[in-house]
């Protein structure tokens, strides 16, 4: 599933980010969601998040629901 709907986002489902250093190379980093922090209802290029160890990015594709 993508991550572009911030209804399909909560915190603590598993996700796969795309940090902002990693824009140009479109590197992938897994973690669980903390926070959201896109307070529209859609974006095109991913929800951002920030993950439970710190890092900030936009999803790109949901793990798992809980």
């Amino acid at each position: 599933m993508e991550g572009t709907r911030r209804a399909d986002i909560r915190p603590g489902i598993d996700v796969l980010v795309e940090l902002t250093e990693d824009k140009r190379t479109g590197r992938l980093t897994g973690g669980r969601v903390k926070e959201i922090l896109t307070s529209a209802p859609n974006h095109p290029h991913g929800i951002k998040v920030k993950l439970e160890n710190g890092l900030v990015g936009r999803i790109k594709q949901i793990i798992q629901s809980n």
